[in-house]
């Protein structure tokens, strides 16, 4: 019986269907790789696309329906010449060789790709570097003759990032300085990471790398998938910015899309050798219903080999240590997930399921971790597929962490919907921990998608407009007050109650007053809003400033006594142990190992003396949502040790009653102490 099967009874009945994805998994590999290791056999980027080869230049192209492919550039005048022609030497793929000094580095280049009937300019599919051209907008592709420097380090710790949960730092280069232009991977590394290694988080996850025409699309149609996006600087400044936060101990993962691609053909894939369907499925499956876009057809094997090369690249070439996979749910289903509502177990195993699709996912998983076994791979899906992020080898997909997309719908459901006299704190506990025990999940109160225009931060549903009158010290309103300390509440609720690791969007742990809006025709292709403001979070007299102090504070408790998802056997630990949830007192407390996490949502009531059952002993508090300066009223003495009362009736089980002061929307977290 498969593991994930034992582990969830419920699955039995598609057993079959488990096992069937496992074997096609397998087979597949072996029709690919002829039993070689994944990783020695996708290499197609060191083998197609532009390398300097000894003494020549050598470039190759898979393009089965051409009929003719010519390079033309800044070396030839953008002419098409005979010398410049590329020769068919068979299974579709084209070579061309020309002498070191016929291209020089920085000059641009692109394809002449000819089929029966048609012609159009294309950039190499395995494109290492591609730019934009300032006046005419026009993408081409560069040669770039610099080799990358030698990675500073090569990590071989484990699963958990030097041991301790990930607290992962979701970010986006091009809008992460404060000017309003589009930023670089120099000024990201100068500027931002050195405060986000401050806060202590130990992971940043990078958007938009990969390169695209549109900049609006925060990097989601992709057109040059072995491309860093020029817009923020050069290969090499990436590349220092990864190994300036390896050294300060941080991983760094990329948002990679692999579900979807651009429809662009000038710049992109579409109709590459003229034909529709060369990367792509062909008739009604091609263009995705939602996102204007082209779907990868995952069962042909040189379309396999293009993506799963694609995942090594970026491990090897600049060192990333994993990856984020964006639309996992529209690439896993037939119907993209769309109009689905994934209410029983039925819903994965009725037919819809693309296979090729969860057979590629799969084999990218396992090459992922024969490259770096310690990489990190998380999976975007809301539909909840089981197995998803547990082994290959036991009937799953072999991610590591799965996004809680349940947990952002929640908080803006709540908080738009539900009175504050009306909060559940048992049912908030419940949502945040109402996810299958057996996989890692990563959790969080809003990403980026919360921030766009259109929608909200968690900030602004709480206070909207009076952050921009009364976000200064000594004049706050009540909208304010209430805002800030449910703001961090909510992220202290989600951060603390992680099975896997948590996650926030640049500015949004700080309460960042703006949304996101890219620049478009609609707003006059303004930066105004794509951008972050930092000098309001290094102003001392504004609420940000505090709530930037909080996040530090809780980052840094969390990711130092939380324990690891797993012990050294590989078994899963419990994760918190529920003491007290009342929900009159709208009061929920719960312990994981020696810290003890008490939430009063009452937003009307304090609570003198309230009783807390658990192990007898001494706690100290060492976080405290109401303090000072967290910009709270300072209601408790935080210095002020705590001894269990005991109770006869729980003498045998050693337990006793820990007497606290709630004050009005706030948390505590307590330590036992001996």
């Amino acid at each position: 019986m498969l593991k994930i099967v034992e582990h969830d009874s419920f699955l039995q009945p598609y057993e079959g269907a488990l096992q069937a994805r496992l074997d096609y998994a397998k087979r597949k590999e072996y029709e690919l790789t002829g039993g070689q290791p994944l990783k020695e056999w996708a290499d197609g980027y060191l083998y197609f696309g532009l390398h300097l080869e000894q003494d020549e230049w050598v470039l190759r192209e898979w393009a089965p329906n051409a009929t003719a492919i010519y390079l033309k550039g800044d070396t030839n005048n953008w002419e098409k010449r005979e010398e410049w022609r590329l020769q068919p030497i068979g299974n579709g793929v084209w070579e061309g060789r020309w002498p070191k000094q016929w291209l020089q580095h920085g000059q641009l280049f692109k394809l002449l790709v000819e089929w029966q009937g048609g012609w159009g300019e294309r950039i190499p599919s395995y494109a290492q570097r591609v730019v934009q051209d300032d006046n005419t907008k026009l993408f081409s592709a560069q040669v770039w003759d610099l080799p990358l420097p030698t990675a500073s380090r090569r990590r071989t710790d484990g699963e958990c990032y030097g041991g301790a949960p990930l607290f992962i730092y979701e970010c986006h280069i091009g809008m992460a300085g404060e000017q309003e232009k589009v930023s670089t991977y120099e000024e990201f590394r100068v500027n931002v990471l050195p405060r986000v290694a401050d806060l202590g988080y130990n992971c940043i996850q990078i958007m938009a790398i990969q390169e695209h025409p549109y900049y609006g699309s925060f990097g989601y149609h992709v057109s040059n998938f072995f491309a860093a996006s020029s817009r923020f600087g050069t290969p090499e400044e990436l590349k220092a910015l990864i190994d300036d936060a390896h050294s300060r101990g941080m991983a760094v993962i990329m948002d990679i899309v692999h579900s979807h691609a651009v429809k662009n053909e000038l710049e992109g894939l579409g109709n590459f050798d003229g034909t529709p369907y060369q990367y792509f499925h062909d008739g009604a499956r091609r263009e995705h219903p939602a996102w204007d876009s082209l779907c990868f057809n995952y069962g042909k094997n040189e379309v396999m080999h293009f993506l799963l090369s694609n995942c090594k690249f970026w491990l090897d070439v600049y060192d990333f240590d994993g990856f984020r996979f964006d639309g996992v749910t529209s690439m896993m289903y037939l119907s993209h997930g769309l109009g689905e509502d994934f209410n029983g177990y039925g819903s994965y195993f009725n037919g819809n399921e693309d296979g090729d699709a969860i057979c590629y996912l799969t084999l990218a998983n396992k090459l992922i971790h024969e490259v770096k076994p310690w990489a990190i791979t998380i999976a975007e899906d809301i539909s909840g597929m089981p197995g998803l992020a547990q082994p290959m080898e036991d009937g799953g997909i072999g991610f590591d962490y799965r996004l809680a997309m349940g947990i952002p719908d929640f908080w803006i459901k709540y908080i738009k919907e539900v009175k504050d006299e009306d909060w559940k704190a048992g049912h908030i506990y419940y949502e945040m921990t109402n996810r299958r025990q057996d996989e890692k999940t990563i959790s969080y109160a809003e990403s980026h998608d919360q921030a766009l225009v259109g929608d909200k931060t968690i900030i602004f549903r709480l206070i909207d407009s009076d952050m921009y009158w009364h976000f200064e010290h000594g004049h706050s309103t009540y909208m304010v007050d209430r805002g800030i300390a449910l703001h961090k509440m909510i992220r202290l609720m989600t951060a603390s109650t992680i099975n896997g690791g948590y996650l926030t969007f640049m500015g949004n742990e700080f309460g960042h007053p703006e949304w996101i809006d890219f620049p478009r025709q609609g707003n006059g292709w303004s930066y105004k809003y794509a951008r972050r403001q930092w000098s309001l979070v290094d102003h001392a007299n504004y609420y940000f400033a505090d709530l930037n102090r909080f996040d530090k504070a809780m980052v840094t408790l969390l990711k130092k006594h939380l324990k690891p998802c797993k012990d050294k056997y590989g078994k899963h630990l419990p994760y918190d142990e529920k003491l007290w949830d009342n929900e009159g007192d709208q009061v929920v407390a719960f312990r994981r190992g020696k810290l003890i996490f008490v939430f009063n949502w009452n937003g009307q009531k304090s609570f003198s003396d309230y009783g807390i059952l658990t192990k007898e002993g001494k706690y100290q508090i060492l976080l405290d949502t109401d303090n000072p300066s967290f910009a709270g009223f300072g209601l408790n003495d935080d210095t002020v040790e705590h001894f269990t009362q005991p109770d006869p009736l729980y003498k045998k089980q050693k337990k006793g009653w820990l007497k606290l002061y709630l004050p009005a929307r706030s948390a505590l977290v307590l330590k036992q102490i001996n």
